[in-house]
């Protein structure tokens, strides 16, 4: 143990350390956003074009952002360690080939941390669309650059046995160690999608965090195995919507319902509510909106518990309610959910 960190301890032992550091605000957290291609129009609904991106990047070099390596959200999160306002994470799903070719020297020159998530199966069989072994190599050996995983065969998890789940996420873990010689600590689920039983299966496989694809700010109350990240693309990634995205304050919230986000047919459409934290002085201008549907009706119980009730089923497959509120400073409070549901 060096001098200074003998210090220190013995200051703590001896009650000489001085007041804790008080605990950070619920909504002091971060924006993540998140991309698949890079400049490749022929699948506009996961590409975002260069000039967009370029513009991205542009934006998040002006003072007051601060982009931070995901990892450290997450470490900050998990310590109740307060993170910078506006704080924001770059992450990129699927580990197509123009990440490396297009992506990463935009990034590298701006010096921008990122997260990779990688699918290993695609990469094994080594599909043209998608980077090889050796570039991600090369990508993993920069400071800049997280690999997290995507699973080894992209399924969709929440329609899958747990036990076929498992068996998924210690191939690629495996793949990952074989090939990079650790296994990531950071998860994204497939296609945005997880319900309870995925969770606990991601949990246990001994990752940190897991993201997803719906839209929101993360905040102190956001769990660790359901932090939102914005989707980015070609119609998604306006400089408007950006700028809303990294400006954006988590909307605090406790007791949602349903707590599984995976939906049977007998619970679809889901009786949906949640309870606002008693910072938010008010929920005036509240607005909630359904997949397939556009803004829904709002109950509110005793000031602070919204109650959304949705008129017919969602559809087979992912659909989403996003809330908002207007917040300080013009800035918009955001809170978001995906819903996995399922058929007969």
């Amino acid at each position: 143990m060096g001098f200074a960190r003998f210090l220190a301890a013995a200051a703590v032992l001896a009650g000489l350390a001085g007041p804790a550091a008080a605990q950070p605000p619920v909504d002091n957290g971060a924006a993540v956003v998140m991309y698949h291609r890079f400049g490749d129009d022929r699948y506009p609904s996961t590409n975002i074009r260069m000039d967009q991106f370029k513009k991205h990047v542009a934006e998040l070099k002006k003072d007051k952002y601060t982009v931070l390596p995901l990892p450290e959200i997450v470490a900050a999160l998990r310590n109740d360690e307060l993170l910078p306002d506006r704080a924001v994470a770059i992450t990129v799903d699927d580990a197509y080939t123009t990440v490396f070719e297009n992506a990463w020297p935009v990034l590298r020159e701006a010096g921008f941390p990122f997260t990779l998530f990688v699918a290993t199966q695609p990469v094994d069989r080594g599909l043209a669309s998608y980077m090889t072994w050796e570039q991600i190599r090369t990508l993993a050996r920069s400071d800049l650059v997280t690999i997290g995983s995507q699973t080894h065969s992209h399924p969709h998890m929440p329609a899958r046995a747990p036990e076929a789940n498992r068996a998924d996420l210690a191939k690629s873990q495996t793949r990952f160690r074989e090939e990079l010689d650790r296994a990531p600590e950071l998860f994204a689920y497939p296609f945005g999608e997880y319900g309870d039983a995925v969770k606990t299966v991601v949990r246990e496989a001994g990752f940190a965090a897991a993201f997803g694809q719906h839209s929101g700010a993360i905040g102190r109350l956001t769990g660790r195995f359901e932090l939102p990240r914005y989707a980015m693309n070609e119609a998604y990634g306006s400089m408007d919507r950006f700028r809303l995205a990294v400006n954006s304050l988590p909307l605090p919230v406790t007791s949602v319902t349903p707590d599984d986000n995976k939906l049977t047919p007998a619970e679809n459409p889901p009786i949906y509510g949640f309870t606002v934290h008693d910072s938010i002085e008010s929920i005036a201008g509240l607005n909630c909106f359904a997949s397939g549907r556009g803004e829904v009706t709002l109950k509110t119980v005793m000031e602070s518990r919204v109650e959304v009730r949705l008129d017919k089923p969602f559809a087979e497959g992912r659909a989403r309610i996003n809330c908002t509120l207007r917040g300080p400073d013009g800035r918009w409070r955001w809170f978001g959910n995906q819903f996995f549901v399922a058929g007969e």
